[in-house]
């Protein structure tokens, strides 16, 4: 493999091994820029180092247009792509200004959810070790724990669904340093005003603590990311044991209230936070966390429990806890038709129900064709009968039996062919609706949302 010349410069030589310690040789690498100094420098390295590495670039500027200097700053970007010769796509996005994250993190979430489109094999961020200093300040002063208090870390997944991951290859570098290559490589930039707003948390953070921190403790930008390396391995640990404590038990979004009981409260509810987080949530302040498990552990065994978490709602129903995606409920008397369609789109909150197509299994095309097909939720009363040799049910039985949560029962989409019931998500088919073999048949798949939209 190429190496890249002797007179590169340090900083691109650890952009460079970053890219090497990810396995990103030979992959597409997408570097997200700004147009400030970190990340115009961070491209300017990475086209330096990528040829030799067979890595694919482009670059990825997010207009936020919360700057009057918004397309300045795109021009500016564009202009440093075109000079580099990498290719650069520009994505305007929309920030709720009055979004209960504040702008700042209004900003992050709509920047993020743009990188996680990205088709890549790893997005490129310029954040150093001064933006790790902050970010472990902001997580102290919010209460957080080892998993917050480790910061950023170079390397992590973005999109399980794809493997995208993002990675930070000059965390150990200073702001300093960074201003100091993009000077010697003779860059251009701009300087983002909102920098210096002391409105912003981290602004305050950077202008006023910082320096008065660094004057008295001149050390403590390196310290504190050591203090990040640290709290990142007690996380990892608490992981590790979560896991065991778990002992296999936690599927999908459930978990056996029994696991819980037989841990003392430290490591019950250090499971329960791992079980959330491996949702895609949150962790939820220490507060809630306690609250959440005293409830979940002492409710009666037929009390309908209910706790907010966040965007959850955290259920109890035979022995588990369960989550239940939090908003506005759908009600009970919608009703879509289906004429054939990929896809029926369910109300808010419930996901889509897809039909796929099939040969011999599943429900007979001809049949469902020879009446009207609605997509619906129960109404009382229902029956099916799931085999010839086997009687008619009534759903609320067969629910009862395939222990669906009662929360749950009112709001599965179920297929109606005519006046029939003849399809109910984890119940299963009418059997005099069911295709023969070799005839053309539809399997009905229900795709729920993801308990935190975006994720």
């Amino acid at each position: 493999m190429a190496r890249t010349p002797k007179a590169i410069s340090e900083s691109a030589e650890m952009v460079e091994q970053t890219l090497l310690d990810a396995g990103l040789t030979g992959g597409r690498v997408v570097v997200g820029l700004s147009g400030g100094v970190d990340s115009v420098a961070l491209l300017h390295a990475l086209a330096h180092v990528a040829p030799g590495l067979g890595v694919t670039l482009s670059a990825l500027h997010v207009h936020h247009g919360l700057s009057a200097h918004a397309d300045e700053w795109a021009r500016l970007c564009s202009e440093q792509c075109h000079a580099l010769g990498v290719t650069l796509i520009e994505v305007r996005v929309h920030v709720d200004s009055h979004s209960k994250l504040g702008v700042e993190g209004a900003a992050r979430e709509a920047r993020y959810a743009v990188f996680r489109q990205q088709q890549a094999d790893a997005v490129a961020l310029a954040h150093h070790a001064d933006d790790q200093a902050e970010t472990l300040l902001l997580q102290l002063l919010r209460g957080a724990g080892v998993r917050g208090l480790s910061a950023m870390p170079a390397t992590r997944v973005l999109d399980p669904a794809t493997g995208l991951r993002l990675v930070r290859p000059w965390l150990r570098l200073t702001r300093a340093q960074i201003r100091s290559y993009a000077q010697r490589a003779g860059l251009s930039w701009i300087e983002d005003e909102s920098n210096r707003d002391l409105a912003f948390d981290r602004s305050f953070l950077r202008v006023r603590i910082l320096p008065e921190l660094r004057a008295r403790f001149p050390g403590v930008i390196e310290t504190f990311g050591r203090a990040a390396h640290n709290f990142a391995d007690a996380a990892q640990l608490l992981e590790d044991l979560a896991a065991r404590d778990a002992q296999g038990a936690a599927g999908g979004d459930t978990l056996p209230i029994s696991v819980l009981t037989a841990l003392p409260p430290a490591a019950a509810r250090n499971l329960l936070r791992w079980f959330l987080e491996r949702q895609g949530l949150p962790a939820p302040n220490r507060d809630q966390l306690e609250e959440a498990l005293r409830q979940a552990l002492a409710a009666r065994r037929d009390a309908q429990l209910r706790v907010k978490l966040g965007a959850v709602w955290l259920r109890r129903h035979r022995g588990r806890l369960y989550l239940e995606r939090a908003g506005r409920e759908p009600g009970r008397s919608w009703s879509l038709t289906w004429a054939g369609q990929d896809q029926v789109v369910l109300p808010a909150g419930l996901g889509c129900l897809r039909f796929e197509p099939a040969h011999g299994t599943g429900l007979s095309v001809a049949r469902l064709s020879a009446q009207s097909v609605r997509v619906r939720p129960r109404s009382g009363g229902e029956r099916m009968r799931l085999a010839p040799n086997r009687p008619s049910r009534t759903l609320k039985n067969l629910l009862h039996e395939t222990q669906v949560p009662e929360w749950e029962r009112g709001r599965m989409p179920l297929v109606f062919a005519g006046e029939a019931l003849v399809w109910v998500p984890g119940v299963g088919q009418d059997f005099r609706f069911a295709a023969a073999p070799h005839e053309p048949g539809v399997v009905p798949r229900w795709e729920r949302e993801e308990l935190v939209s975006g994720q």
